[in-house]
């Protein structure tokens, strides 16, 4: 998941002002014991563990939640400034205060994961729509759109390299059109086992049901798990370049790259 670069060059500040500050809260709280209810006191301490959790650091968020049970405990139930709780109602605000701030600060850092990854996508069609402009436009020429796409298709996926290669037929691992990794005809189950790391897997370069190469992908230097939507947008950057290859094919009458 994404930080914010501010907040993830001060980390340790973050976390330290996030566990910190429902306990000064708690300490404001106390002061004015008669007038404001425990269960408002709880909810205010929550507030604070959903700011921590949507800083993305989760450490802060869990913190949060610690110190604000612990600092609810010591500051807000009698007999106060002691680790001790006589009221059940105040035990069970404690307890609830601990499980909703620790849940609510999860669904916090679940949102912030979904929202990254939505910005993710976006950015990978991004980059299938540029490549598609230029082409359209001409501005680059086919051996140099073929560079491009590789170096699009080994950041989308993250993996060590993407090499093109103008073989029409290849063996072993490779990426079909919807998104699958196949292996001796079976499916890998890449979100579970990653992309295989012993072999390198062939995406097919197509156009108009023709294969015009290969892009030889490879991750041998760690486990990569792209997601589904990540796969078939490396499939779509690679029909790109297939689009290209089979116009050059027609003006040349065959598959070769031109410079």
């Amino acid at each position: 998941m994404r930080v914010d670069p501010f907040l993830q060059a001060h980390r340790g500040w973050v976390t330290a002002i996030s566990a910190a500050a429902p306990v000064l809260a708690c300490a404001a709280l106390g002061l004015f014991t008669d007038s404001v209810a425990n269960t408002t006191a709880a909810l205010i301490l929550v507030l604070f563990v959903v700011a921590a959790a949507a800083t993305g650091i989760r450490p802060a968020g869990v913190l949060a939640a610690l110190t604000a049970a612990a600092g609810f405990d010591y500051f807000l139930t009698a007999p106060y400034h002691a680790f001790t709780i006589t009221d059940p109602d105040d035990i069970e605000t404690a307890v609830l205060l601990l499980l909703v701030g620790a849940a609510v600060g999860e669904i916090a850092l679940w949102g912030r994961r979904q929202a990254a990854r939505a910005s993710r996508e976006l950015g990978y069609l991004d980059g299938v729509m540029g490549t598609a402009s230029t082409i359209a436009a001409g501005r680059s020429s086919t051996a140099e759109l073929i560079d491009q796409v590789g170096r699009q298709i080994r950041a989308v996926l993250q993996i060590d390299d993407a090499r093109f290669d103008p073989a029409t037929h290849y063996g072993g691992p490779s990426l079909t059109g919807d998104g699958t990794v196949t292996r001796g005809g079976h499916s890998v189950d890449v979100s579970r086992r990653g992309l295989p790391t012993d072999a390198t897997i062939a995406l097919p370069v197509r156009s108009g049901g023709a294969v015009y190469g290969h892009y030889l992908l490879t991750c041998s230097t760690r486990v990569a798990r792209p997601s589904r939507g990540q796969l078939r947008v490396a499939v779509m950057l690679a029909d790109q370049v297939g689009a290209a290859l089979a116009g050059t094919r027609g003006r040349q009458g065959s598959p070769t790259i031109s410079d």
